[in-house]
C-alpha cells in the first residue's frame, strides 16, 4: 500500500481524539499547573505520559496504520494547539501569542510534532508486532 493510500485509510476520529488527548499538555500552563512541578519536568512528564497512552491506545488495538495514525496525531496535535493558542492568547495576555504571533515557528512546530507522533507510532508497531494483533 502506498503512503498516500496509507494515509487516506487513517481513523479520522481515533485521529482527532489522539490529538484532542495531547492539549493536555498546553491546558497544564495555562491553568498554571506547570509551575507545580516547573521546567522541564512538567512538559517531559506531561510528554512521556501522553505518549504512553497513545503508544498503549494504538498499540493495543488493530489499528492498521499505527505509525501514521499518530504521525496524523502528532500534526493534528500542533494544529489544534496552534489554534487554542490564537483563541486564548488574547483573551489571557491582550496580545496574540504563540506561532500565529510568529509565522516561522509554524512549520517547524508540525515537524517537531510528526516526529513525536512518528517514534509513538513506531513503538506502537512494535507493541501490536509483539502481541501478534495486527490486523491483516
Amino acid at each position: 500500500m502506498s503512503s498516500v493510500a496509507s494515509f487516506r485509510g487513517l481513523n479520522v476520529p481515533l485521529v482527532l481524539g489522539l490529538s484532542a488527548l495531547a492539549l493536555v499538555r498546553p491546558l497544564f500552563s495555562i491553568v498554571g499547573w506547570s509551575d507545580v512541578l516547573g521546567t522541564p519536568a512538567t512538559p517531559l512528564i506531561l510528554t512521556g505520559g501522553i505518549t504512553l497512552v497513545w503508544v498503549l491506545i494504538v498499540g493495543l488495538s488493530k489499528v492498521r496504520e499505527p505509525v501514521w495514525t499518530l504521525v496524523a496525531a502528532g500534526i493534528g496535535y500542533a494544529v489544534m494547539a496552534t489554534a487554542l493558542s490564537a483563541v486564548l492568547s488574547p483573551i489571557a495576555n491582550g496580545e496574540l501569542e504563540g506561532p500565529l504571533a510568529k509565522p516561522m515557528a509554524i512549520i517547524p512546530m508540525l515537524l517537531t510534532n510528526a516526529l513525536w507522533g512518528l517514534v509513538a507510532g513506531g513503538l506502537a508497531l512494535l507493541l501490536q508486532r509483539a502481541r501478534g494483533n495486527r490486523p491483516e
